[in-house]
Parts: C-alpha cells; structure tokens; sequence
C-alpha cells in the first residue's frame, strides 16, 4: 500500500467486506498490533477505548445490513512522510438507519504497508 488514500479505500472496503463475511481478519489487517480506538457520542462522559485484540467478531455479528463510507476533510504528512494525520466524516448505514461521525485516524508505515495506529470516532447523534 503505497499511497494513503489507497490505504484508507482499503480500510473501508475491508469493513464493508467483513459486514457481509463476519471476517474480522479483513480489518484487522489493516491495524497495527499497537492500535487504539476511541468511540463517543454525546450522551457519554468519557470515550469507550479498544485495542487491536478487542472483539470485532461481536461488532460485526450486531450489524445486519451495514456499509461505511468515508469523506477524507483534511490529510497532514507526518514524520517525513512515515505517518498521516486522516481527518473525515465517516458515514454507516445500518438496517437503513444512517450515523455519521467525525473521525480522525493516525495509519504509520510498517514493514512497507501502512497501518492504522489510532482512530477518534465521535459520533454525531
């Protein structure tokens, strides 16, 4: 995965992927071993965090029909060009319902492949 952008179509295409394979792996190959999460929404005093090992499997077993995409808004070099700062609107829509939510990703090249280190996701609802 040489660009970012082609990183980041991946990513998504994985998650829609594994919303109909219940494949957690699809995604996972995306994340780093270091990866941390961070979800909220306004009714929550604290965002809930999860790492690379937390139970995608559950995430994807909940959803029925669901697909994500994403608007990238703003994308910084970091690092000499080693990591990225992705910020964007992601977009889900599940059983016909949709949730947007602002999002900020940080993906770090490693071992040639970019991966997916942290990501804020604070839902706008």
């Amino acid at each position: 995965m040489e660009n970012i952008q082609h990183a980041i179509d991946g990513y998504f295409t994985a998650w829609n992927e594994a919303f109909k394979s219940k494949d957690a792996d699809l995604i996972r190959n995306y994340m780093s071993k270091e990866f941390i999460g961070y979800w909220a929404h306004s009714g929550l005093k604290e965002p809930d965090s999860y790492g690379y090992e937390y139970d995608l499997e559950a995430v994807l077993k909940q959803m029925g029909d669901a697909e994500k995409s994403f608007e990238p808004q703003s994308t910084t070099k970091r690092k000499n060009g080693q990591e990225y700062l992705v910020l964007g609107r992601e977009t889900s829509l599940i059983n016909g319902e949709e949730y947007s939510a602002q999002c900020m990703f940080v993906w770090r090249k490693e071992n040639g492949d970019w991966r997916l280190i942290r990501e804020y996701i604070e839902l706008e609802r």
